[in-house]
């Protein structure tokens, strides 16, 4: 049995970057062997394995061959005769397909010590078109990686065009297209993430869409900076700053379809929800008593009653987005507080009740955002 450090951790030594995670590879071993020395399985497509103390992932080393649609069709093969040349073979880039020895050494078959001093994305293999997640996962790996001068390999955006006029896009889960895109999201560059795929014209098919219009990305550049100077930046604002680029400049314009294509979690649907009907109902230029009520209709939909930190991410998209003046949002938030001081209790003392305490609410928080707004 002989254990290998591969993938991310060693191409972010190699990087100088910090290592969050490890994993291992295993060559020689059979599932019972692992087994007995006291690790848990937990993988049903393949064996991986977690180390019974620090719980790392040890996979055995494994061949794939593709035989379905999507990045699920593959027919996965792990025996003891599997060479670790053979698993890093399997792997999407070069940069991923170093391992490193307990001793140190580093097996580097395929070049990606020379492609991490070039500076250059590139697939391992031809096998590269054969999960169509793979183009996503460049698409991040590039964002991630575009601050170091990384670039991808003129054959590999070859070979991704390829696979998107093959339309192998279209086959994968809505929930795996979520998850790279949240990351991406979050992540140092989300706009070169999304850019690299609309020059690729992959978001038709991720979206589910016949016609797009390519859009420009620019309002997710503001995301790289709030990433250190907002604390409170959350996925759903950058998921809401996302989807009013979608709705601005593509062809989608309905944003619950959008969410519900995305499969986004409810949280960051209900923000661009927010954001969509906001910018529906407000002009960004001023904010005054002949449109109270579509700031009441505003207020009323955020609930900052009981929602208060959905209503302060409202605010910290809207500035993101630089809709408005720092004065008119200002309005609008004095003009939210206004509304929350109506206090319910008061009126409930007049004997007001059932409907007819919902009616006076409605209208005494009404007459609280007039008088904020004059």
């Amino acid at each position: 049995m002989e254990i290998y450090l591969v993938g991310g951790a060693v191409r972010d030594e190699l990087l100088g970057l910090d290592v969050h995670e490890r994993d291992y590879v295993v060559v020689g071993a059979t599932p019972d062997e692992m087994l007995t020395q006291g690790f848990t399985q937990v993988g049903k497509d393949f064996p991986v394995f977690l180390h019974p103390d620090s719980k790392e992932e040890y996979a055995l080393a494994r061949t794939e061959r593709k035989s379905g649609k999507g990045y699920t069709g593959f027919d996965c093969y792990a025996a003891p005769d599997v060479t670790l040349e053979d698993d890093l073979q399997r792997r999407d880039l070069t940069i991923n397909a170093i391992a490193k020895a307990a001793d140190g050494t580093l097996i580097d078959p395929y070049q990606g010590q020379l492609d991490i001093q070039r500076r250059t994305l590139r697939h391992v293999s031809a096998a590269f078109s054969e999960d169509p997640l793979r183009i996503l996962r460049l698409a991040r790996f590039a964002a991630r990686f575009e601050p170091l001068g990384f670039s991808i390999a003129d054959e590999t955006w070859q070979l991704m065009l390829n696979m998107v006029e093959a339309e192998e896009l279209g086959h994968l889960a809505k929930e795996r297209i979520w998850q790279e895109l949240n990351r991406s999201l979050l992540g140092p560059s989300p706009d070169v993430f999304c850019r690299i795929l609309d020059d690729l014209n992959a978001w038709p098919q991720l979206l589910g869409v016949n016609h797009w219009q390519p859009v420009s990305w620019t309002s997710l550049q503001v995301l790289r900076h709030s990433l250190q100077s907002e604390p409170d930046y959350t996925l759903n604002i950058a998921y809401t700053i996302f989807a009013q680029a979608v709705l601005h400049e593509a062809v989608i314009s309905d944003d619950r379809e959008l969410a519900a294509t995305l499969r986004v979690p409810n949280e960051c649907a209900e923000l661009s929800a927010l954001a969509t009907l906001l910018k529906q109902e407000l002009e960004p230029t001023s904010l005054s008593t002949d449109c109270a009520n579509a700031v009441t209709k505003v207020i009323q939909r955020a609930d900052p009653i009981r929602r208060p930190e959905r209503w302060q991410d409202l605010l910290t998209t809207l500035a993101l987005l630089d809709w408005g003046s720092a004065d008119v949002r200002q309005r609008l938030s004095e003009a939210a507080v206004a509304y929350q001081t109506v206090n319910p209790q008061t009126l409930m003392e007049l004997g007001l009740q059932g409907a007819d305490l919902g009616q006076a609410l409605k209208e005494k928080r009404h007459e609280a955002v007039c008088r904020a707004l004059q």
